[in-house]
């Protein structure tokens, strides 16, 4: 269980125009893998966003532990949130160590003096994530799997209590995105790190998922189990898709099976 608490409260977040987001709330179970869906510009991504403290609300509030987010001071909500944005950048050849060091930056004084307890923390998300026996690589000469862990090995080098993830899955083939959902998991359950992903894929988001987050426009429409969650209606209200709801033969969880109406 996360020591942490992150919550929203009556939050509006807009770019130009209509806000995207308005008046939600969600509290965050302080646990396991909660996963974020909805169709493309339901406003899933502006709510990571604004929960990590990139944006700022036209109303409302994020709190962390009770305290308005946006009060607290920088390095102490970058040691306890993290944040895998989508498609990050690298710097031109830098190399998987080196990233990975980045995320030690919260935990430096104002000099950026490295100790020995950041080397120990670097060595272990690269042990954790697999990609110890590619440190000294270029992040450019890296597939797209191993560019993704390495990222997540830079967030968890940051040793943040929650960890928040925009869809973390795209561009990967299925087996990488098999491969990282299950480090994920092995993170929420080993080491207690509270894990908060925003996903397309729904039939992966149900396998992983102890908690699912369905929204369409800017609003939740469900939350819960994704036993509890995924219906036949709800596919139907979140999507606008028909399909059938069958469990999953290897993991029991939520199936979604498209219906082809076309074909009756």
């Amino acid at each position: 269980m996360s020591s942490h608490t992150l919550e929203a409260t009556d939050l509006t977040v807009g770019y130009d125009g209509d806000p995207v987001i308005d008046g939600l709330d969600l509290a965050l179970p302080g646990s396991g893998i909660t996963m974020i869906v909805g169709g493309n510009g339901c406003g899933k991504s502006t709510l990571l966003r604004t929960l990590a403290r990139l944006l700022k609300p036209r109303r409302g509030s994020v709190l962390l532990d009770g305290s308005a987010i946006a009060h607290l001071p920088t390095k102490e909500v970058a040691r306890i949130v993290g944040l895998l944005p989508q498609a990050p950048v690298a710097p031109d050849g830098i190399s998987v160590a080196d990233l990975v060091d980045r995320g030690r930056t919260p935990h430096r004084g104002w000099l950026g003096g490295r100790d020995h307890r950041d080397d120990e923390v670097v060595a272990d998300a690269l042990r954790v994530t697999g990609m110890a026996e590619f440190a000294e690589r270029s992040i450019d000469e890296l597939s797209g799997g191993q560019r993704q862990r390495a990222w997540v090995a830079m967030a968890l080098a940051q040793e943040p209590d929650i960890l928040l993830l925009d869809e973390p899955t795209t561009y990967l083939d299925l087996a990488h995105q098999v491969e990282l959902l299950q480090l994920l998991v092995r993170l929420s359950r080993e080491r207690g790190t509270q894990v908060v992903v925003v996903m397309h894929e729904l039939n992966l988001a149900t396998r992983y998922a102890d908690h699912l987050v369905a929204m369409r426009d800017g609003r939740i429409v469900a939350e819960g189990a994704p036993g509890d969650v995924v219906t036949v209606e709800l596919l139907r209200e979140v999507f606008d898709l028909e399909a059938v709801v069958i469990p999953d033969p290897v993991a029991g969880t939520p199936m979604i099976v498209p219906v082809d109406v076309h074909r009756g």
